[in-house]
């Protein structure tokens, strides 16, 4: 795919990364808060790579994570995407998910955007199943989930192999099929 599509909302924007991302992504990254369920904060030089590697991925499969703004004033907060699970993983799929600056927590904003790509996920790509993970302390990113209209089943919570040895690696795994999809209110 050559272009990236875009994805709006009532307040928010999906898009491509820009370079005048770099800077607040860089900033966001290197926040203990913003990566405590995370791991280490990251370098500037890490964060710049991830952008590179986001931007990669998108173009060969035509989704991944794009760059979130507040339409009202273009100001950037984040990303939310879609994403291939890790081949390390105990499951396969397509998993969602969102990170935000912390100015930005409490708005709804994650939970917005999470809506706007969950409908890009079966209504564009055509997916059966959307899967979300984070570890079982991460109970702000739960609570996104189930306000999505995501289910948790204790029997699918796993060990993430990717993760620093210690609480990082307990985690939820959250699923949500197209069908309980179709039956919640849309979003816009």
């Amino acid at each position: 795919m050559t272009q990236t599509t875009q994805l709006s909302t009532d307040r928010l924007l999906l898009r491509p990364w820009r370079d005048s991302d770099l800077a607040p992504w860089a900033a966001m990254n290197a926040d203990p808060e913003v990566r405590e369920h995370l791991g280490e904060v990251m370098t500037r030089e890490q964060s710049e790579a991830s952008v590179r590697k986001f931007q990669e991925e998108f173009a060969a499969r035509g989704y991944g994570w794009w760059a979130v703004e507040v339409r009202d004033s273009g100001r950037f907060i984040g990303f939310a995407g879609l994403d291939d699970t890790d081949e390390e993983m105990s499951f396969t799929g397509v998993e969602i998910g969102w990170r935000l600056t912390r100015s930005a927590w409490g708005h709804g904003f994650a939970t917005e955007a999470a809506l706007a790509c969950l409908d890009f996920g079966f209504d564009r790509l055509g997916l059966d199943e959307i899967l979300a993970t984070t570890i079982e302390r991460n109970v702000r990113s739960q609570a996104v989930m189930r306000r999505i209209g995501m289910t948790y089943d204790p029997a699918d919570d796993f060990v993430d192999p990717t993760a620093p040895e210690g609480p990082l690696q307990a985690g939820v795994l959250y699923r949500i099929r197209r069908d309980a999809a179709r039956s919640r209110p849309p979003h816009a």
